[in-house]
């Protein structure tokens, strides 16, 4: 088996494994079910400070994001999307497909959304149902300051949808302190679960106006109506994935458990980030870093297939490439939730030295060395 420390999915605990392999009942009929489901979501809920409710869904994290503009948008809605990454570009798709007029809002892909400049924008067109915004944009490492961003949309009353799918449990997220009115999360990041889960946390506000719609919502799997009321009926629109909802509540409570994990996320990456730059290398983003990921430009000399490639058949370690306007020009190293530690990332880093070594590419100095010296 490879270790993995890719930009997601992330390492999983045995234990998170053992509880998938639990005897199962029918989560369809039996009311136990529904009250540890509940249960979960009470948890979920207290750890991103939420006084809305959240709901866990039986898909990728790409789901929440989907189901979150199908539930919102109705034909013509004019919806910001905040676009200083792939996936902020992205949800452009989900807008479109489901009648709504995305607005790009384009910014420098190597800079954080800057919270004056966008207020200056809406000082001159605020006529937005809703707008999306990613809090860690995976592909760059890019980190957007949503706790500054959101309030700055909420005071032109415009509903947002956070994509924190690979910060949260790695990033702080103050929902309510925030202002996020849909915040989106998948199980395989800082979380640790395998992927297959998605988590969406709902405002009264988000779901006041998914009630007030004047047409169906065109979606049933995607739908967020239709849990709205799952509690009190003791029924769920679909057959719950119950498995992988056992792994999902133990990583819960293993986040739970680890009072220090963001200080673990923030050490791991400052020092991973700082034996890239020590060794030469280039950081992608210009100072907005995500303590998730860690993205670096390929030097000249070599290529990220061939990086990768060492690193993967020579240490049996996997790294991540990056995609779409990214392709062939970043390597991400993913230190998030299980894979944060110091031991794995060091060992990532000395297998990236062979590696440049092995293509001819002379570093300043030893990544891993610099990570050992800046580690605290």
């Amino acid at each position: 088996m490879y270790k993995i420390m890719t930009a997601g999915p992330s390492q999983v605990r045995e234990n998170v494994r053992l509880a998938r392999a639990m005897e199962t009942t029918n989560p369809d009929i039996d009311v136990e079910f529904v009250e540890y489901y509940k249960s979960l979501c009470d948890k979920l809920e207290d750890l991103v400070n939420s006084s809305g409710r959240a709901y866990i869904m039986g898909g990728e994290g790409i789901l929440g994001l989907e189901a979150a503009c199908a539930s919102l948008t109705e034909e013509g809605d004019r919806v910001l999307v905040i676009d200083n990454g792939v996936f902020g570009r992205g949800f452009a798709d989900f807008v479109s497909m489901y009648g709504g007029e995305p607005v790009l809002y384009t910014t420098d892909y190597r800079k954080a959304v800057d919270a004056d400049e966008l207020r200056a924008y809406l000082e001159k067109d605020s006529d937005f149902k809703y707008a999306t915004l990613v809090h860690c944009d995976t592909p760059s490492g890019m980190l957007n300051p949503i706790e500054k961003l959101c309030p700055v949309l909420a005071e032109f009353g415009i509903l947002t949808v956070v994509d924190s799918v690979a910060a949260m449990f790695g990033e702080p997220v103050d929902v309510d302190g925030s202002q996020i009115d849909i915040l989106c999360g998948g199980s395989q990041k800082a979380l640790s679960a395998p992927p297959g889960l998605t988590m969406v946390w709902v405002s009264d506000k988000a779901m006041d106006a998914m009630l007030a719609r004047e047409t169906p919502i065109r979606s049933f799997y995607a739908n967020l109506l239709t849990f709205k009321s799952y509690y009190e009926d003791k029924w769920f629109p679909y057959t719950m994935p119950i498995s992988d909802i056992n792994g999902l509540g133990v990583a819960i409570d293993n986040v739970l458990a680890d009072q220090d994990i963001l200080g673990r996320h923030a050490r791991v990456a400052e020092a991973a980030r700082a034996a890239v730059t020590k060794a030469g290398l280039s950081m992608y983003v210009d100072g907005c870093y995500a303590n998730t990921v860690t993205a670096f430009e390929v030097p000249e000399g070599t290529s990220d297939a061939a990086i990768l490639k060492i690193v993967k058949e020579k240490h049996g370690i996997m790294v991540s490439s990056s995609f779409d306007v990214f392709a062939g020009k970043l390597i991400r190293i993913g230190h998030m939730g299980e894979s944060a530690n110091a031991q794995d990332v060091r060992q990532t880093l000395a297998a990236l030295d062979d590696a440049f070594e092995m293509e001819g590419v002379k570093l300043a100095c030893s990544m891993a060395k610099a990570f050992d010296e800046a580690y605290k």
